[in-house]
């Protein structure tokens, strides 16, 4: 750390009480990128730029050269998604992996002993690793992960209803529908579709009328029955009635946001099926002028 501050002091991107400022923020546990940009003024991108000729590391443009999909493995989406480490490809030995912490040796320390290989780090930006890891491992990826390991993870049956009440209380079941509910919400997303088939289970949002699929983790469609129940829990409905529809409401808070949600339970072939209509009642009505007509149109319509 302090062999950067000097050579950034050196090479006049940052002053000496800057530079004292950033040593502050790092001993109080901020990272020490974060530090850089909040007190040298200088945007992601910049600082990516700069670190990446100061540490003598690649820059890499994700949208032309994404991730191979299957150099995941077995690589826990925890660990991933906690440091913001980004696999990009293996071989001889080498696992390359996209950061925008360079800095932050920890994640990658972690990586190497799960791995059992070496990790060669280059540098991208924070929100298109997110976009890829998101893509990759799915809504609640690290969630799922906890599950699996969890004694939850014998996936009660669906005749056995307080094994499955309990099941649809635990905390990670709680946490993985809340994470779809809020990625919706922060989608813009006016309906969800959660739809169980043979051996998958799929989710869809309406996104401006349009149903989208969304990536969720591959092993998820084992905790179908669980996730039902809990979104009955929250919406006042019959866990132990999976022959007929049901319909409920809940309201969500998320900060000041109030979301009506109305919930559609359908017995399906494979299970029983969610529809959730969300209506943000924080968001504003649009007039016409809202609708990109010129004003001559609007004034003929």
């Amino acid at each position: 750390m302090n062999a950067v501050l000097r050579q950034m002091v050196a090479d006049g991107r940052l002053g000496s009480e800057r530079a004292q400022a950033v040593h502050a923020r790092v001993i109080a546990g901020e990272s020490l990128d974060r530090a850089l940009r909040a007190e040298s003024g200088m945007d992601e991108e910049a600082l990516l730029d700069y670190l990446a000729g100061l540490l003598g590391m690649d820059r890499v443009d994700l949208r032309v050269h994404p991730p191979a999909p299957d150099v995941l493995g077995r690589l826990p989406a925890r660990l991933l998604l906690t440091y913001q480490l980004l696999p990009l490809s293996r071989g001889d030995g080498v696992l390359r992996v996209a950061t925008s912490h360079p800095l932050d040796l920890a994640g990658v320390d972690e990586l190497r002993a799960v791995c059992g290989c070496d990790v060669q780090c280059v540098l991208a930006p924070s929100d298109e690793i997110a976009r890829c890891l998101a893509g990759l491992l799915g809504v609640g990826a690290d969630t799922l992960e906890v599950l699996v390991g969890e004694a939850v993870a014998d996936v009660p049956t669906e005749s056995d209803d307080v094994q499955l009440d309990a099941a649809a209380q635990d905390a990670s079941i709680i946490t993985f529908v809340n994470q779809i509910l809020l990625q919706a919400i922060d989608r813009r997303a006016t309906d969800v579709h959660i739809e169980p088939f043979e051996a998958s289970l799929r989710v869809r949002f309406r996104i401006d009328g349009v149903l989208q699929e969304v990536a969720i983790p591959r092993d998820v469609n084992q905790f179908h029955a669980s996730i039902v129940s809990r979104l009955k829990i929250l919406s006042h409905l019959d866990i132990a009635e999976k022959r007929v529809p049901q319909d409920g409401r809940v309201k969500l808070r998320i900060g000041r946001r109030e979301v009506d949600v109305r919930v559609s339970i359908i017995p399906m072939l494979h299970g029983e099926a969610v529809v959730l209509r969300l209506l943000d009642r924080s968001a504003p009505l649009l007039g016409l002028e809202h609708l990109g007509m010129s004003s001559q149109d609007r004034q003929l319509l």
